[in-house]
């Protein structure tokens, strides 16, 4: 695979640790281009993690402040980390009821190919990046929580780009859903870590349809949310970590990345380089203020 750097390197200066980070932006894969933020250390097992932005597949741009601020934040610490654009092919088009669901699962497939697309791209340049193929995480919001987790479990978007046995060290869903959750089991299932609001009225928390739409539009497709796939983790004993906020809306496809939240990232990361001990947890907030009623009610969200 060719790559071609588009723009000269940058020295920044990591405010959290004070290491210097060099930073290119690539073509990894035709049109598509990365924003690469490398600490500049000797060692050579460094973490990666990919962000993969939002807005339902028509918008959005990768090297927006905040993923340029959240991909700074985290190679100050050591990671490896990108933002990567991929194919808006429902730009200029609506993505919801009135779409035909065949157009939607082939948004899906070619999103989640160019997730793949970026990573073997940072594979063959993994000697010189010096960085550990056993921990690659990647991180999307919303649509892109949708490729992220398409990339990860639907095995149909690796073929014929990614290594044979690869594996990802760790994914991170901020808002978003899976076409099936039996692509979720014993040899797939990874780290995995969900943000979701339980009255999100695009992507459902739950096992619901895509936009809550009607079974008799043409853009019907059931979707599995973050509370079904963590709950299929638990059960297959695997680790995972959900946040969930009742009441909470679509808010939760950027929330993560702020501040006040970095914490729950942090500790999931963490756990992800070090692999001690076990990972296995649900956090329950009530920040959001919406009453909805989409057919499951949770008990961890009655008032005492």
């Amino acid at each position: 695979m060719r790559y071609f750097i588009i723009a000269a390197c940058l020295l920044l200066t990591g405010s959290l640790v004070g290491q210097k980070i060099k930073r290119e932006t690539v073509i990894y894969e035709d049109t598509l281009s990365m924003d690469l933020f490398v600490p500049m250390t000797k060692n050579a097992n460094k973490p990666v993690l990919i962000y993969v932005h939002g807005g339902g597949f028509s918008g959005g741009k990768r090297d927006e402040p905040q993923h340029i601020e959240f991909c700074e934040r985290y190679a100050a610490e050591g990671w490896v980390t990108a933002t990567i654009s991929y194919h808006l092919t429902m730009k200029g088009q609506s993505f919801s009821c009135d779409q035909p669901v065949q157009n939607k699962i082939n948004t899906l497939l070619v999103s989640a190919q160019n997730v793949n697309q970026s990573v073997a791209y940072l594979l063959e340049r993994s000697e010189e990046l010096g960085i550990d193929r056993n921990k690659i995480v990647l991180a999307g919001s919303s649509a892109g929580a949708e490729a992220v987790l398409h990339a990860v479990y639907w095995q149909k978007t690796r073929e014929g780009i990614l290594p044979e046995g690869f594996r990802y060290g760790g994914m991170i869903s901020m808002a978003g859903a899976l076409l099936d959750e039996r692509w979720i089991n014993e040899d797939t299932a990874v780290p995995s870590a969900f943000f979701h609001g339980t009255c999100d009225n695009l992507v459902p928390y739950s096992n619901a349809p895509h936009h809550y739409c009607e079974p008799n539009e043409t853009g019907f497709m059931m979707l599995y949310g973050s509370y079904p796939l963590a709950m299929k983790l638990k059960s297959l004993d695997k680790p995972y970590y959900l946040l969930t906020d009742c009441g909470g809306g679509h808010e939760w496809a950027s929330k993560p990345i702020e501040e006040k939240y970095l914490k729950h990232l942090n500790l999931f990361l963490e756990w992800v380089i070090r692999r001690e001990g076990s990972v296995q947890g649900h956090s329950v907030v009530s920040e959001g203020e919406r009453a909805c009623n989409y057919g499951v009610e949770f008990s961890f969200c009655k008032s005492e």
